[in-house]
């Protein structure tokens, strides 16, 4: 028997009921999002130990470019400062963003449900044990490549594993996979803490210091990594999203309707371990922004995912861009851990989800 999620039905439904009110509700939040994006890169690069005008940050980025304008900084120092610190990290952020909304909004998709978030599938816990042991070992794997490399694939890795694990005659059930994947995370977190209990002192500072998440120190060639990877997985998850719509009518339906429902399944789990992976290898564990952005735009524009797939996008770039803006400015002298700060942030909301699906009965929406 085919198993439906519970809110399949209701998501089904609401695709074809509020399809009205994202028609005029979109464009506006997608163009409010945009501003707010634009806003939060120009804020972000400006303000810090070293303040920068709004007219200089765009200046130097013109600069950049190869257009030259009266805008640009005077000082050397303040150019190099910017293309060096500030624009990377900004970069980092808005990339690391997309890619974990993007992939929450996948997640949710493939599983029925507005709770689901990567970490189901284990990519987050397989990440954090591949980068507490690049950690540990040190060797070929020391510096922030070999930890990046080693997270990437323990997220990728656990997520296959959790996949191959769910897997009989041929085909996954939703609840099968859930069910893998919590025991996978616990298995990754046992696996985390016996590498946390042989390192030294130094490898457990550290080890904890890349749980809690920070975009710190991202260079270009780092954002290079995470824009390539998450252009060629987001471009996959936006090529299907009008199969996501079919499958939001029931997997039976779905496949009545000549979708290969498994085939959707298994790239999808794919995308979201590329997507995920490549987030956390460089930033750490960020936790809550797949699960509340493709759930918040869902609210204003409903469960097409066309639209919901870019509003998540230009969603989650919006809320890591003002809040690592947060992070840095807050406390002075000291720098939040931003994966403490988006916990702070989606850990009341997500209670309140929590309760308004518990009011709704499961629904989407």
């Amino acid at each position: 028997m085919t198993h439906v999620a519970p809110g399949r039905a209701d998501a089904g439904l609401s695709v074809g009921t509020h399809a009205h009110r994202g028609r005029w509700r979109a464009p506006a939040l997608l163009t409010t999002l945009g501003l707010l994006l634009v806003a939060g890169m120009v804020s972000s690069a400006g303000v810090g130990q070293l303040t920068v005008s709004v007219t200089e940050v765009v200046g130097a980025a013109l600069q950049g470019l190869g257009w030259q304008t009266a805008w640009a900084p005077d000082s050397d120092v303040t150019y190099q400062a910017l293309w060096q610190i500030r624009f990377p990290r900004v970069a980092m952020s808005l990339a690391v963003g997309a890619a974990l909304a993007v992939a929450g909004a996948v997640m949710q998709a493939i599983f029925g449900n507005p709770l689901a978030e990567p970490g189901v599938v284990g990519v987050s816990a397989g990440a954090a044990l591949g980068a507490a042991l690049a950690i540990v070992s040190g060797g070929v794997f020391a510096g922030v490549l070999g930890t990046a490399g080693l997270a990437f694939a323990g997220g990728v890795g656990a997520t296959l594993l959790v996949y191959f694990m769910a897997r009989a005659q041929g085909r996954t059930e939703v609840v099968t996979l859930l069910l893998t994947g919590i025991a996978v995370n616990a298995f990754a977190g046992a696996g985390l803490a016996l590498v946390i209990f042989i390192g030294d002192s130094a490898a457990r500072e550290q080890i904890v210091f890349w749980q809690l998440g920070s975009l710190n120190g991202s260079r270009w060639n780092e954002v290079a990594v995470v824009v390539a990877l998450s252009i060629v997985a987001g471009a996959v998850a936006f090529a299907f999203a009008r199969h996501y719509d079919l499958l939001a009518l029931g997997e039976r339906t779905a496949g009545h309707l000549g979708l290969r429902v498994e085939r959707l399944r298994v790239v999808s789990i794919i995308v979201v371990a590329v997507l995920t992976g490549a987030a956390v290898a460089f930033a750490g564990i960020i936790a809550f922004v797949g699960l509340v952005v493709p759930h918040a735009v869902r609210m204003m524009v409903g469960p097409a995912h066309r639209m919901l797939l870019a509003g998540s996008l230009l969603g989650g770039a919006t809320l890591m861009v003002w809040a690592d803006l947060l992070a840095r400015t807050a406390v002075t002298g000291a720098e939040l851990p931003i994966g403490l700060l988006t916990s702070l942030i989606g850990g009341p909301f997500f209670f309140w989800l929590l309760r308004r699906a518990r009011s709704k009965q499961g629904g989407w929406a």
